[in-house]
């Protein structure tokens, strides 16, 4: 195998500056970004036993491991609340996937204090909310009802309750948004992405703010099984699932499903700044690239997430030493960790960049992974603490030399973070975020 041939690309100088002023999340360590973030300082895990849920066919095993979102009777601090979402007539419209986008959006847009003046114009607001499986549990709900009858009897809101792009449609809808609005369907790096063209919308003054992330709902018979019938799962932690995600340790064997959403406010810095928001972080560089090579699989040397890197350094216009601390993709599958570490090794080369995987505690939320990890990195970078890697017991040979973060610590001096997400067809993103000073 030959050298990898550096990457040179032109630096390009931005005019506006863009920065994040809102988080909002549902995860399966909780509702609630500062509840969440502390659970995961703390190392605790969302990953946990699940029994069959209301319609799933008799024959689905239980239990099942996943990162789930936990009701208001299982966790009465951060349990979900589909009220909060909707009313019960507009929940009958929509996907759970929307639910938690709506959730989701509210704390991030009430946190920015976006809508706090009167005078904001909502048609310099773009809403770029993606997802990768979308309404698949509400498609396969109208489905299976209607396999034998002809023509089948379905609601005239069906059609709209299945696509992906409804989380960024409600979001809209509900507060106003009339700026540019887009859903990516970049697979499991389609939060990671919503970032990036929201970041490209406020940079080219097509607006001033951007709600961004990415919403998922996955946990269906379904999505189970075709994971499984690719052995990508974790299996055999039925007794202790806590266990199951074991990103860039020798023994991982799989990942967890998970489910959730997360939204940053994007936000350019004069906006910001004329409103007297404080920002949380400054979003200073964005890289994608496409592998072109397998439609599941990356090339084990990490080549494609390489470039998606480097084109994040070039664009925040910083070298890898001045990165302190990434958030790796790192679901905890064997071949995809280890093209990972590839890549690392790959563009920070003798830099010792703090790597962490906070899937470790979530379990992998999909197209809705990537903005949830954007998060934890921006609240690393606010707190000057990183997150632990939950289950790195024996670190993965193929990571000798590197500064994997195994237990909570703080990292004071932090100044840049990376998060990278990968996606199913050779889909690569990375995001670079700056500690926020005027």
């Amino acid at each position: 195998m030959g050298e990898i041939p550096p990457i040179c690309p032109p630096r390009v100088v931005f005019m506006r500056r863009v920065v994040v002023t809102g988080l909002g999340v549902v995860s399966p360590l909780g509702c609630g970004t500062e509840l969440a973030w502390s659970r995961l300082l703390a190392g605790r895990s969302g990953v946990r036993r699940i029994a069959p849920r209301p319609g799933w066919p008799a024959s689905v095993r239980s239990p099942l491991v996943a990162g789930t979102v936990l009701g208001l009777d299982d966790d009465a601090q951060g349990g979900f609340d589909p009220e909060a979402a909707a009313s019960a007539r507009d929940r009958r419209k929509m996907d759970r996937f929307v639910q938690f986008a709506l959730v989701a959006a509210d704390e991030a847009i009430r946190a920015a204090g976006v809508l706090d003046r009167s005078q904001t114009d909502r048609a310099r607001i773009a809403t770029v909310v993606g997802s990768s499986l979308g309404g698949l549990e509400s498609i396969v709900n109208a489905v299976r009802p209607n396999e034998d009858q002809e023509p089948p009897r379905l609601s005239p809101f069906a059609l709209p309750t299945f696509l992906g792009s409804m989380g960024a449609s409600w979001i809209s809808i509900r507060h106003g948004f009339k700026g540019p609005i887009g859903a990516p369907e970049g697979s499991f790096a389609a939060g990671l992405q919503a970032l990036g063209d929201g970041a490209r919308l406020i940079r080219a003054n097509e607006a001033d703010v951007a709600i961004c992330g990415a919403s998922e709902a996955c946990l269906h018979p379904l999505v189970f099984g075709a994971f499984g019938a690719a052995r990508a799962l974790a299996t055999g932690c039925e007794l202790r699932p806590e266990a199951a995600s074991r990103p860039f340790d020798a023994s991982r064997a799989g990942f967890v499903l998970a489910e959730g959403a997360a939204i940053l406010v994007l936000e350019a810095l004069d906006h910001a700044e004329a409103r007297g928001a404080r920002p949380l972080a400054e979003l200073v560089g964005y890289g994608s690239s496409a592998d072109a090579h397998h439609i599941t699989a990356a090339p084990a040397d990490g080549e494609g997430a390489r470039r998606a890197m480097g084109l994040a350094l070039a664009q925040a216009g910083v070298t890898s030493a001045e990165v302190g601390y990434l958030n790796a993709h790192a679901t905890s599958t064997p071949m995809g960790d280890a093209c990972e570490l590839n890549a690392i090794q790959a563009v920070f080369g003798d830099a010792r960049v703090a790597v962490g995987a906070t899937k470790s505690a979530t379990g992998h939320l999909l197209g809705a992974a990537g903005a949830l990890e954007a998060a934890f990195t921006v609240l690393s970078l606010r707190d000057q603490h990183l997150p632990p890697t939950l289950n790195l017991v024996e670190p993965d040979a193929a990571a000798a030399g590197m500064d994997l973060v195994q237990a909570a610590r703080p990292a004071d001096g932090l100044t840049h973070a990376m998060t990278n997400s990968f996606g199913f067809g050779g889909i690569n993103a990375s995001a670079i975020f700056r500690r926020y000073s005027q």
